[in-house]
């Protein structure tokens, strides 16, 4: 996670006073002014939160919150933007404190990167996970999902690991073993990261329902309406600042891992085409998904429970398409993060 340090704290000395007498006239359209100065905007209107971007730098903040937050690392103090009717407003102060920075920080090589991506095999050991028995001529097939998530996700680790010997690629488990879900999110939660690195969470699973018609693939992320905790806390660090500064990194983390979902599912797609159904993209509180400090996904390869699914679940050629998308993927966004600082349009 990209770390806040204590002399966030210090600028809340006076913060509050300063804002309360702020001049907060907001009468600038934030997306008109935005395109005439050349940069990109990217909104959440669900969190109230958005990302202004220019050649690699980068200001987020919220609407009716007085700071903004430059490249994840510099606090600044400002006027609030402001909704009103759908309309995103800002004063000219705002404008000219965000121009300042985007045109005057340097545009040379982008020390941003993803340094490590952790793949969660869901369920094993005593737990199997959505189990199925299928007819098979005249015996049958057994699927366990245990079995399914391990294979898909050390084809996967293979590839990350081919393609990126910079960086950490690691696994959960890479048996059959058992793993409580408590476990997974604390290695998640260990890995070293410094103030411009980032990692990735992505568990993968297969689905079931009593329905047996139900097939298809699905990535899944944390509801936006769900808060958590992503910021250490230090003895010292002042509690207005700090939750300022955790939900901005929380929205952060939401955004990004929404980003990843739709490129998981572009990338499954392009593999797999008509052979199975997509279902698209879905947000859930997730236990491994809500409690890791991080972007982070939970994938549903397939439906064992469909007895032609399950086939091809249990087919290695499948699988390896099915982790070739994901792959594509997270390679996607690890190409747009290091490059934009990890935001760009979802088409």
């Amino acid at each position: 996670m990209r770390r806040f340090f204590s002399f966030f704290v210090a600028l809340l000395s006076n913060a509050f006073a300063v804002a309360s007498n702020a001049s907060n006239v907001s009468s600038i359209n934030l997306l008109s002014e935005s395109q005439k100065l050349g940069f990109s905007v990217q909104w959440d209107s669900l969190s109230a939160s958005g990302i202004i971007e220019r050649a690699g730098h980068r200001v987020s903040f919220r609407a009716d919150d007085p700071f903004v937050l430059q490249d994840c690392r510099k606090m600044e103090l400002s006027d609030a933007p402001e909704i009103r009717d759908g309309v995103l407003y800002v004063s000219q102060r705002f404008i000219d404190s965000v121009s300042r920075f985007l045109r005057d920080s340097a545009y040379g090589e982008n020390s941003f990167r993803v340094k490590a991506i952790l793949i969660d095999p869901g369920h094993g050991g005593k737990d199997p996970g959505a189990m199925a028995t299928h007819k098979s001529g005249s015996g049958k097939i057994q699927i366990l999902e245990k079995d399914v998530n391990l294979r898909a996700s050390l084809l996967l680790y293979e590839k990350l690991k081919a393609a990126y010997p910079d960086k950490q690629i690691l696994l959960t488990r890479r048996k059959d073993i058992d793993l409580p879900l408590d476990k997974r999110t604390e290695i998640a939660n260990s890995i070293k990261l410094s103030e411009n690195e980032a990692a990735i969470f992505v568990s993968v699973h297969s689905n079931s329902s009593p329905d047996k018609r139900a097939s298809g693939y699905e990535v899944w992320y944390l509801d936006p309406a769900y808060r958590r905790t992503v910021l250490e806390k230090g003895a010292e660090s002042d509690s207005a600042l700090y939750n300022i500064v955790n939900a901005m990194m929380e929205e952060e983390f939401t955004m990004e891992s929404m980003i990843i979902s739709k490129l998981i599912i572009d990338g499954i797609q392009a593999q797999v085409g008509t052979e199975a159904n997509l279902r698209g993209i879905k947000s859930e509180e997730w236990y491994v998904v809500r409690n890791s400090n991080m972007p982070a996904v939970l994938i549903e390869l397939g439906f064992v429970s469909n007895e032609d699914e399950a086939r091809k679940l249990l087919d290695d050629d499948y699988l390896k398409k099915l982790s070739l998308g994901i792959y594509n993927g997270l390679s996607a966004f690890v190409t747009h993060f290091e490059r934009s600082h990890g935001f760009t349009e979802m088409n």
